[in-house]
């Protein structure tokens, strides 16, 4: 299929061939007949892209930080990775289209195939052939309403969701600033709920279209007029709401809102405009300044919006989706009218040149549509559902290592190209001799397309099913989300594959006894987790010179994690797991190599909210060892120190950036690495080697599935408040 993309390093843009989107439980998969370009949050990207690297800088601050954080908790290289694999990379435009439901995932009963909807999103309702939408963000489109108009239902829930947030009341007078497309749409909202409104823009046609969809008077921000309109309407006392729907770096909209606004009026911002507000002229009237987010409750929520975990309308009457159902109502009833917007409607293959008009400023447009082939038949892809039964089991008990030749290039597939993916193992994998980049499997189809084109992969696609099924592959990689790990390496090793699983293996004890099912089912053990730390080379190194001991050991790692941003899915512990589980292993299987040893009990404690806990495992010979996992820590302390004293001896590790071992003779490693080298590519390394050579794996299962175990049962300890032992401990 195709989809729009830019590329923000470049600023390219392209309309790109990418995989037909894996139709997942909880959403639809929807086939377009109209997208609606943004020609005020679009084209403001599309110019960003086309700025210098210090010109994106300085329009986005707050990523800068970001950055600066991430140099000192990973260092420079590892941010330089990360960063520019993520500005080049296409990303997809658009979020505001309708189209007709081709497949409908497990769960939804609200609509069928064939059923005409409006969707929301910006990562669900692109400028694309085809789009999954999950369920809380489409909406079926009513009896008569064209697909065109509804095209517009996600535009116009953010201009409600503006006018809901200024409270206004039936006979009440507006102003709004700015006439593009989402301020055309706030006149005719609040022309339809019986309130008068004064329009401000400096393009005459703009305002002229805005007084014939029912504005009072409309002007240039610095004509006289607008002031005497609004003299006029209020008998002097100014306006009861502003809205700020302009664009740009000028702070005149602020200053003309506190000049118009009358006293404790409201001033809602819904555009992207300069807030500098004059404290004087805010302070003497007592403006009450609001922000309006987006579509409305459920914005950049992931369980209401991925999830489907929609509010009780006791609670939240207007969500996001209730939003958007009613624009639709509006429309169809023709309280609202778009046609008068639409500027010019492009077929979709000629998105770029369609941008390109707009940005230049050759097409001077309102609203854009993007128009869609129709289709007759069936597609050329047909998608199968990502809960699909694999078709493959291995015969036999064949394992990988006995099914292959010896020593020639190894086939790997990737499912899941996420971040880590990208930035910390694909890199290794694309320079490393022996290894070929198969194929790439995500649920997104442009960031399978990214993958394939950045590290080679010589296919990308949504199909899980035809992966496993390809007998010439030799490993797969699961980087998925954590909810997803153990369903895909059971599938992985029933298919006879060599698997490689990035932490968790599993988020419980029933999902960790699947995964050794399968073990048994197919008697293929070729499975690695990705506990890279053991194969960090200053660690090792460290290790070596501490030596062997022959009394119990005492550990203590402090683990700063830090506090996560607002929306990460790393925080959705329903489904996700808690951030320890999901990452815990990492810490327990440091010490575990460090000691030689797989635990036998575990007792937890953890501060009120469970963010920060101590972690205390005891081993065979006695050896302790105390993992502090804190959030709460200073973002600029090191991540990772440790320390392990036995027999004399101590070995110190800060962050993995110098280590040291004291017993007579003090060592300390000789210089300081260039990055923060925590053992992927040697683990990559490793685990290549053993398909290659049919050898062992890096790890041995045992050792992984103790330290899973361990990972699991801090929650039954956290939940008991007692010590637990682990089955098979001696």
């Amino acid at each position: 299929m195709k989809q729009v993309v830019q590329n923000y390093k470049s600023g390219e843009l392209a309309v790109l061939d990418v995989p037909v989107p894996g139709c997942k439980p909880g959403g639809v998969l929807v086939r377009s007949a109209y997208s609606l370009i943004s020609t005020g949050t679009e084209l403001m990207k599309v110019s960003e892209a086309g700025m210098s690297m210090l010109g994106k800088a300085r329009s986005r601050p707050d990523q800068v930080a970001k950055v600066m954080q991430s140099v000192a908790t990973n260092g420079v290289p590892a941010t330089y990775r990360k960063v520019m694999g993520k500005l080049d990379s296409y990303t997809p435009l658009g979020y505001s289209l309708c189209g007709v439901v081709e497949q409908v995932g497990a769960g939804i009963d609200d609509v069928a195939v064939g059923d005409l909807v409006a969707c929301a999103g910006n990562e669900h309702a692109l400028h694309a052939e085809l789009n999954w939408v999950p369920k809380n963000l489409y909406v079926r489109v009513p009896d008569g309403l064209a697909p065109r108009h509804a095209a517009f239902g996600t535009v116009g829930s953010i201009a409600l969701q503006g006018v809901r947030q200024g409270e206004s009341r039936l006979g009440e007078v507006a102003l709004v600033i700015g006439l593009g497309l989402i301020g055309q749409l706030v006149v005719q909202l609040l022309a339809a709920s019986g309130v008068r409104v004064v329009g401000v823009d400096p393009d005459p046609v703009r305002c002229e279209l805005a007084e014939r969809l029912g504005a009072a008077a409309c002007g240039d921000p610095g004509s006289a007029a607008v002031e005497a309109s609004v003299a006029e309407l209020t008998g002097g006392l100014g306006v009861d709401q502003v809205y700020l729907a302009a664009g740009g770096g000028s702070n005149q909209p602020v200053e003309l809102a506190a000049r118009l606004c009358r006293d404790r009026g409201r001033v809602v911002d819904i555009g992207k405009c300069r807030l500098d507000l004059p404290w004087n002229a805010y302070y003497e009237k007592e403006l009450d300044v609001r922000f309006s987010r987006s579509y409305g409750p459920g914005r950049y929520d992931p369980e209401y919006e991925l999830e489907g975990r929609d509010y009780p309308i006791g609670h939240v009457r207007w969500t996001e989706r209730r939003n958007l159902a009613c624009v639709l109502d509006l429309l169809a009833r023709g309280s609202v009218d778009v046609e008068p917007l639409i500027s010019h409607v492009a077929d979709f293959d000629d998105a770029v040149e369609t941008y390109r008009r707009l940005k230049d400023g050759d097409l001077k447009a309102v609203a854009v549509l993007f128009r869609y082939p129709e289709q007759a038949g069936k597609p050329e892809e047909t998608p199968a559902p990502a809960v699909a039964v694999p078709a493959v089991r291995p015969r036999g008990g064949t394992v990988p290592g006995s099914a292959r030749v010896a020593n020639t290039s190894v086939r790997l597939a990737f499912v899941g190209a996420g971040n880590y993916a990208t930035s910390m193992l694909l890199p290794h994998l694309a320079q490393r001799d022996g290894v070929e980049l198969s194929t790439v499997v995500t649920t997104t189809a442009l960031s399978a397309a990214n993958a394939q084109r950045k590290f080679g992969f010589a296919e990308a696609t949504t199909d899980l099913d035809a992966v496993l099924g390809d007998k010439s592959i030799d490993a797969v990689f699961v980087v998925t989300r954590h909810s997803s790990h153990a369903e895909l390496t059971r599938r992985a090793l029933l298919a006879g594959k060599a698997v490689f699983v990035e932490k968790p293996l599993a988020l419980t004890e029933e999902e960790l006894a699947g995964v050794l099912a399968a073990v048994e089912e197919s008697g293929n053990d070729r499975l690695q987790v990705g506990f890279n730390r053991r194969f960090a080379p200053l660690l090792r190194e460290a290790r070596l010179r501490f030596g062997a001991r022959t009394g119990p050991a005492n550990l203590r790692y402090l683990v700063n994690a830090g506090r996560l941003d607002h929306g990460s899915w790393y925080l959705q512990q329903g489904s996700e797991g808690s951030r320890f589980a999901g990452e815990g292993g990492h810490f327990i299987d440091t010490a575990s190599w460090l000691l030689d040893a797989d635990p036998v009990s575990v007792y937890a404690v953890a501060s009120p909210g469970n963010e920060d806990l101590q972690v205390v495992l005891r081993y065979p010979d006695g050896s302790t060892a105390t993992i502090s996992y804190v959030t709460s820590g200073p973002a600029g302390f090191p991540k990772e120190t440790l320390d392990l004293v036995a027999d004399g001896k101590a070995l110190r590790l800060d962050d993995f950036v110098r280590a040291s071992v004291y017993d007579r003779k003090r060592w300390v490693s000789s210089r300081l690495p260039k990055a923060r080298d925590k053992g992927q590519n040697a683990e990559l390394a490793a685990f290549v080697r053993a398909v290659r050579t049919g050898g062992p794996m890096p790890v041995p299962l045992q050792s992984l599935v103790a330290t899973t175990a361990a990972t699991l049962a801090v929650r039954t300890a956290l939940a008991g408040g007692a010590p637990v032992t682990l089955a098979g401990a001696r």
